[in-house]
Parts: C-alpha cells; structure tokens; sequence
C-alpha cells in the first residue's frame, strides 16, 4: 500500500509534539493532523473577553461538546451536555494544544508515584497499579525535556528531591516576586520545607526564542513571547525548520481504519472545508488527550477490531483520572500593611515558585490510615484576569449581589487587598465509576458521537485533599492573610486529565504495552497522558512530554533507519 508518509501524528499537544520532533530530527517524514488554527505568538494577546466568552482557543460548545455524568445526591448519575451546562472539558484548540495555555508548573513524578500499589497496597474500590515502567527508566527524558523545551530553575537541597542525572536545570529561574521569601519564613517557622519550583519558562531570550515580559498571565493564555514551552513553540516549529514534519491544522481525525490483520493504515479526516479526506501513512499516533483519544480508537473498528482499536478487553476509556486535592486563598489586606510592604505585594508579574512536598507520602496518625501517599502544594497569585475576578465577587453568604454592594465588593476586590492561592495536587484514584464511552445520542457538528464521561471518583482522594488543604491554611494563617477558606471537592479539574488507554504488562487490564503501542495493531502508539495507569501528585506534562520522547525511541527502533524508511 501506498503510503504518503512514514508516520501521522494525530494532536500536537504535549504527546504529538515530542514524537514529532524526535522523529523529524531522525530523518523520517512526519505528519501532524491538528483540529484546531495554527496560532503564533502574534496571536497570543491578552484579551479577557476573547479568552473567557468568544472561545477563541477552545471550541465552541454548539459545535463540540461532551456529555458529563456525575453523581446526584440521591446516588445516581446525572447526564448532561456540556453545551447546556457549560462545564468544558477543552483545554485547548491549536497547534501545540493545551501546552499553549499551561501556567509553566514542571514537576517531576517522583520514584514511589510508579509503584502505588507496591508502597501502599490495595485500596477497596481502586484499580491501583504499578507502573510497567519505573522512575529510573523514565529519568534521562525527563532531563532531556529540560534542555529540548528549556526548563528554569534551581536545584537546591531538599528532603524530598526526586534522584536527578544533572546537578541543576539548563536555565536560570524565572524573576521571583518578594512573596516567596515571606512564604519560606512562614513554612520554615512551621517546620515545613518550602521547595523552590522548575517552571517551563525562558527568563531571557535562548533556543530562538524570546524571554519572559512577565504579564501574569500565563494561565489560560498563549505566550506573545515564545518563552513559555509549549509544544509548538519548542517542538512543531523546530521539527517543522527540519523540512521532513509537514503540519495540518483545521483537520479533524473522524476514525482510524485498519485491515484485516489490524494493522492502522488511514486516517480519515474532514478539513476547514467540510471535505473528506484520507491520509495513509505506515505508522501513526494518537495523542488527541485522554478524553478525545478514547473517543477516536472506540470510533475505529475495523474487521479485527470490532469493538474499536485496542479493545478487545474493554478497557478502552476505563481508569480515568483527574488530578484530585482542592485548593485555597488568603487575602493580603492593604490597609493593614506599611506602604513599603503593600507596594511588595502589589508588585505584578514576577512568579512565586513555590511548592511544598513534605506530605508527598503521609505518615502520620492523625491521618487514620497510617502510611500514604499525599501530594503537593503549589503557591500562586490569584490570575489578574479581571473578568474572573469580577466574576468570583457576585454572590456573598450564597445569595447574588447587585446594586451598590456588588459595586463595593468589586471596588474592595480590586484595589484593597490582594489574593495569595494554593492548589493541591493528589492521586485521583483509578476506579470503575471514571471513565469514557461513545454518548448513543448527542453528536458533534462532523456527525459523530461525542464521548460520554464519567466522573466519580474515591472518597480517599478527598481525605488525602483536605489533610493537604489544611497545611495550606496554616501556612496562610502565619502569612496573617485574611479571609482564608479551602475548597475540596469531587468535581475534577477539566485542565489535568488522564487515563483511559493505561499501559501495562497484563493485556487483560491494559490497552497499551510497555512501549504504548496499542495492543493488537503493531503501528499505532498512543502518547498522551491516557498512557498513565496512575496519576501522580503534580501536574501532568513534563511526565507526558518525558514519555513521548521515550515512545519515539521505541517507535525509531522499529522503524529501522531512515534508509529503510524511505524505501
């Protein structure tokens, strides 16, 4: 068969973007099918209401939507569509995907996140599982993903520092605003160890791009500079420079379709035009993200995948996970500081990197369990945009505001105090009741049926969130901030998700191998975060784009030299 290239990666997010790269530097001929525009950095400006109300990089939820099921009151599940209740699970609609959003945390997973159920046991109602893969394989990508996208920092000495290959990361860190001294007095006073944290960001002009102009609006915001590392600013345009990486934006992947011996030989797709096409390639990947990668392989069945791609066991869509934990805010009131110590706190830009991983493993006997694994606890400055904030001020004591109260509350919100956050990172339990499936009913504007997700989750997950919450508070009680409160809940943050096509050693409960090839195909990899059999307590990418580099070594190998590639 024909083939238009040696493989078709299919997302360009922070799965797509690495093997991407990787694979264009080896010589071979790369294809990425994107859904969403193709963005610059002129693109990327910041403008609240294109951000939060015109859903300029996410897609329209008219057009493309899911179905959501959560749990009732009465026990049961609720289904609705996302384009009624406006719970938006797209992290991103572009060229390098959500990476282009992302506020820059890099975390690492440390040793004991691959070995859940080894350290810990079983856990009743949890599908936990060690990872086929440990730390230490996984280690020399996540140094190499510091130097490929540019990773800044320090490395200082720490009790609960992951093992490391280099003394420190290949850039220097970012500006750091006043407040991350006042929160290492307040944790040190505590007995706690604030932990200087890596972000994703280039300080200052380096690999061909521009440094930091220090905004304060990373989050939910694409970069006019080029210094966040997105996938496509640190690997799509260099694998593109390479002439061998050909990228298609607006093209929507409709289902993948295989022969006879199950090997992956076409993807079908439908451009901006509404015309249908197919492109055919001897190798593909999907990284679409774990909700929408679920989605396409059990849209794909073929004759010897009658029940979609790499789901013969039904495990297809099954062990979602969110990233559990809560998160928290404290008020720096104005009045109550000198004028010296107010215009610190006022200061607008310069990040806080700062994280505490004391309870990364809990042992502790007010906890009730005994031993177990626990999280991370990231500080940052509530965002500047002002129509969120705004948002946030309209109800008191759980009625709605108007009138000369709502103008008051928005006048003290934006000129009187100033609002520290936390945010905790913790397991979210794999189990039965998470999950995604094709919806029999509600289909997108191609005329395919949307995914249907499940979003229970495990009661362990919220005791291990509030045992984190609180030490959040009490660093925010020493800070002597006002109006502290916490938030822990079941309702799962749409922005870190994975799951869904596990890997493992065990074809009965896995939908990938140890290399993430999907079971039954021999050619087609999947490299987003629906690889992961277990979450981890910190932010997904840096582990995504570490696995995507370490799958593209595995995917080189079987494809041989570029010599027989291109034969």
């Amino acid at each position: 068969m024909n083939r238009d290239f040696d493989v078709c990666v299919i997302g360009s997010g922070a799965g797509g973007g690495p093997v991407a790269y990787a694979l264009a530097e080896a010589g071979y001929s790369v294809v990425v099918l994107e859904k969403g525009p193709w963005f610059k950095e002129d693109d990327f400006y910041k403008d609240e209401i294109a951000c939060c109300r015109r859903s300029t990089y996410t897609p329209n939820l008219r057009d493309e939507q899911h179905v959501i099921e959560s749990p009732d009151q009465a026990g049961s599940w609720t289904a609705a569509p996302t384009s009624e209740s406006g719970w938006d699970f797209w992290n991103g609609n572009m060229v390098g995907g959500a990476t282009n959003l992302m506020s820059g945390f890099f975390h690492r997973l440390k040793p004991v996140d691959f070995r859940l159920l080894s350290e810990f046991g079983p856990i009743e109602g949890a599908n936990v599982v060690d990872w086929p893969i440990t730390y230490e394989d996984l280690e020399p990508y996540y140094t190499r993903v510091e130097r490929v996208v540019g990773v800044s920092g320090r490395v200082s000495p720490h009790p609960f520092l992951e093992p490391r290959s280099t003394p420190d990361f290949p850039y220097p860190p970012t500006a750091e605003h006043p407040v991350s001294g006042s929160i290492d007095d307040a944790c040190r006073k505590l007995g706690f160890h604030p932990l200087t944290t890596a972000r994703a960001i280039l300080p200052a002009a380096a690999l061909g791009r521009g440094g930091c102009s220090y905004s304060g609006y990373c989050g939910s915001y694409g970069c006019a500079t080029g210094a966040k590392s997105g996938a496509r600013t640190a690997l799509i345009d260099a694998a593109v420079r390479t002439q061998r990486c050909t990228v298609q934006p607006h093209t929507k992947v409709t289902r993948l379709i295989s022969d006879k011996k199950g090997r992956v030989r076409t993807a079908e797709c439908v451009g901006r035009d509404g015309k249908r096409f197919r492109i055919n390639a001897g190798l593909f990947v999907v990284a679409c993200q774990p909700v929408e990668t679920s989605r396409l392989l059990l849209l794909s069945t073929g004759p010897a995948h009658p029940a979609g791609l790499g789901n013969r066991h039904g495990q297809v869509g099954r062990n979602l996970v969110f990233s559990a934990g809560g998160s928290g805010s404290g008020y720096f009131t104005y009045s109550k500081l000198d004028a010296s110590q107010a215009a610190r706190i006022r200061s607008i830009g310069p990040f806080v990197n700062r994280a505490l991983q004391d309870w990364y493993v809990i042992d502790d006997r007010d906890f009730g369990t005994g031993r177990a694994k626990g999280g991370t606890i990231d500080f940052l400055f509530a965002h500047p945009n002002a129509i969120s904030r705004a948002n946030s001020t309209k109800r008191e004591n759980g009625e709605l505001l108007w009138g000369l109260p709502l103008k008051r509350k928005l006048e003290r919100w934006f000129s009187e105090d100033r609002a520290l956050r936390f945010e905790v990172f913790n397991d979210w339990l794999p189990t039965d009741q998470c999950f995604v499936t094709l919806d029999p009913d509600v289909r997108d504007c191609w005329d395919t049926p949307v995914a249907r997700i499940r979003v229970g989750f495990h009661e362990h997950d919220l005791r291990v969130g509030r045992y984190l919450a609180d030490k959040g508070r009490r660093v925010f009680e020493k800070l002597g901030l006002d109006w502290i409160s916490t938030s822990v809940s079941g309702d799962p943050p749409a922005n870190l998700v994975a799951g869904g096509c596990r890997f493992g050693t065990d074809p009965a409960t896995s939908v990938l191998d140890p290399d993430c090839r999907v079971r039954g195909t021999g050619n087609l990899f999947v490299t987003d975060g629906s690889f992961m059999p277990t979450g981890g307590s910190v932010p997904y990418t840096w582990t995504v784009y570490a696995n995507a580099l370490r799958v593209a070594d595995r995917i080189r190998e079987q494809l041989g030299d570029t010599a027989d590639a291109d034969a």
